[in-house]
C-alpha cells in the first residue's frame, strides 16, 4: 500500500492498496468470477492502506522519542551503550545489529534504529526509569494510534494499542516487563494501519499537527456548478514542544544521510 499525504492539511494525494480487482466484475461478472474475488487469499477487497493492521516495527521509534525527551527522561545529550542488546533474568532482548551501535544519542538512535535505546526509553533498565506502559501508550494516542483518523472513506481500522487491562481481559495473562520492551520498538501485540503511520509523520514533518486526512477537497454542485471547498480539520496540535520535534527531525534525517 502507498499514501501519498501532504503534511500541511491532511490531504491525501494518492493512495493505492495492493492487489487490487475490477470493479466491473461486481456488476457485470458471472458468480464464478466474483467467488474469485471473494474467495482470492490475498484479500483484494481489503483497503490495505486504511482497513490492514499490522505491527508498527521501528516505525513509532519517534513518537517514543518525543515522549521521553517531553518528560524529560532524556535530553539530546543522553547516551545509552549499545552492545547488542539487554538481559533481564533469563530473557535477551536484541538489536538488530549483533554487538550493538556503540554509544548513541537520540538522534543517532533514530538514525540507526538502535532498539536497546528505545528498550531504555521505554521500560528503563537497571537503575534507569522509563516512560512506562502507560505514558507510552498516552504519546502514542496523542499522535494518533489506537483510534481512527475520520478519513472520508468507509471502513477505516482503529489498530489496538495493547494495555495491561487489554492483555488480562483477551488473553487471561498479567503484562509483563517484556511487553512493555516490545512496545518500545513496536512488536507485540500492537496494530496499526499505514494510514496512522502516514499521519503520524506529517505531525513530525508539520511540526506539531495532526491532521485529520481528507481524500475530497471540494464538490461541485453538476447544475449550479457551485463550488463547496472542504477545509482542513486539526485533531489536536501544540501537544509536543517544537523542541522535542525538532530533535526527533533531526533524527529521522540523519536516517536519511
Amino acid at each position: 500500500t502507498v499514501i501519498v499525504l501532504n503534511p500541511n492539511n491532511g490531504e491525501i494525494l494518492a493512495i493505492l492498496s495492493q492487489p487490487t480487482y475490477d470493479n466491473n466484475i461486481l456488476i457485470l461478472g458471472t458468480n464464478e468470477q466474483k467467488q474469485s474475488i471473494l474467495n482470492n487469499k490475498n484479500s483484494p477487497l481489503v483497503f490495505r492502506a486504511i482497513s490492514g493492521i499490522y505491527p508498527s516495527g521501528s516505525t513509532i521509534k519517534g513518537a517514543l522519542a518525543a515522549g521521553a525527551l517531553e518528560e524529560g527522561i532524556i535530553d539530546e545529550n543522553f547516551k545509552v551503550n549499545s552492545t547488542g542488546g539487554i538481559k533481564v533474568g533469563k530473557w535477551f532482548f536484541p538489536d538488530w545489529k549483533p554487538g550493538g551501535h556503540g554509544k548513541v544519542n537520540v538522534i543517532q538512535a533514530l538514525a540507526h534504529s538502535v532498539n536497546t535505546f528505545f528498550y531504555y526509553i521505554g521500560g528503563g533498565y537497571e537503575d534507569f526509569k522509563g516512560l512506562g506502559v502507560e505514558k507510552i501508550i498516552y504519546y502514542l494516542n496523542l499522535f494518533g494510534f489506537g483510534e481512527k483518523t475520520g478519513i472520508d472513506l468507509p471502513n477505516e481500522a482503529s489498530g489496538l494499542l495493547p494495555t495491561p487491562e487489554w492483555k488480562q481481559k483477551v488473553k487471561g495473562e498479567i503484562w509483563y516487563p517484556g511487553d512493555t520492551y516490545h512496545l518500545s520498538i513496536g512488536q507485540g501485540d500492537i496494530l496499526v494501519t499505514p494510514l496512522q503511520i502516514a499521519n503520524y509523520t506529517a505531525v513530525l514533518a508539520n511540526k506539531g499537527t495532526l491532521f485529520k486526512p481528507k481524500v475530497v477537497s471540494e464538490f461541485i454542485d453538476p447544475v449550479t456548478k457551485s463550488q463547496e471547498k472542504i477545509e482542513a480539520q486539526v485533531i489536536r496540535d501544540n501537544f509536543i514542544s517544537l523542541d522535542s520535534i525538532d530533535i526527533v527531525r533531526q533524527g529521522f534525517r540523519a536516517a536519511v544521510t
